[in-house]
């Protein structure tokens, strides 16, 4: 298996990973105008991209996933319930595997960041049947959680985003590794890392908000006063216009 962290404008982190045995390779979270530093990447590691990912619909950069995955002939994914957007995409359901030879990346609907939110629970097969690394978007990021007021509906996102969090991340192993969507910098949530990963077990020790009660979360990340996404709106439309 290999595995590229890339840091991108705004503080984001996409990634490319597979099987470097069977040549196959997914990328996720791929900004605009990194498409050819994807296609490069894929080249050099002499892989083809098979799937092309969004953990979600991005509010605060414009995706290049429709673009890398119009480059390379790879199918483009995003979660089913984005089934209304003007343009073809694979679905992807809570549960549902994608496989790159010996790598796979099983889905999980975490929303609350957004209604669409999506992790990866990742796992090397030729290593072993357990998950190795999540890809976590933008629902954990290591010392913080992701905001939940970019579509309006606060303390409703804040909900989902703790039963996201404490039903279907948290209660992974402790030594299952977290590779987040954003790192320090990000406006996409508050008080995040510099240190761009970090462990399940880690963060539910140190993370200061999984601390929290179930209420206590919710009041603390409703009230939190977070940056403004400049042009919010014309990037949500440029992310789901054709």
């Amino acid at each position: 298996m290999f595995l590229e962290q890339v840091a991108c404008d705004k503080s984001s982190l996409a990634y490319l990973f597979g099987c470097a045995g069977q040549s196959l390779a997914m990328a996720v979270d791929v900004h605009a105008g990194d498409e050819d530093r994807f296609v490069a990447m894929a080249e050099a590691r002499g892989v083809k991209i098979q799937y092309v990912v969004d953990t979600h619909i991005h509010a605060d950069h414009i995706s290049g996933g429709r673009q890398l995955a119009a480059l390379t002939g790879a199918q483009y994914a995003l979660h089913e319930g984005d089934h209304s957007l003007p343009f073809d995409f694979l679905p992807l359901a809570d549960g549902q595997t994608l496989k790159m030879g010996n790598v796979s990346a099983q889905v999980l609907h975490t929303p609350g960041h957004t209604d669409d939110h999506i992790c990866l629970l990742v796992t090397d097969h030729s290593r072993g049947e357990e998950p190795w690394f999540v890809l976590t978007g933008h629902a954990l990021f290591v010392g913080s959680v992701g905001r939940p007021d970019l579509h309006g509906r606060t303390q409703e996102m804040a909900e989902r985003l703790y039963d996201s969090l404490f039903a279907r991340l948290l209660t992974q192993p402790d030594y299952l590794e977290i590779l987040p969507g954003a790192q320090a910098g990000s406006v996409c949530g508050g008080g995040i890392s510099g240190k761009p990963c970090s462990t399940i077990g880690f963060e539910k020790r140190h993370n200061p908000t999984l601390s929290k009660s179930r209420e206590q979360f919710i009041e603390e990340v409703s009230a939190a006063v977070l940056p403004p996404v400049d042009e919010i709106q014309a990037i949500i439309k440029a992310n789901t216009s054709l």
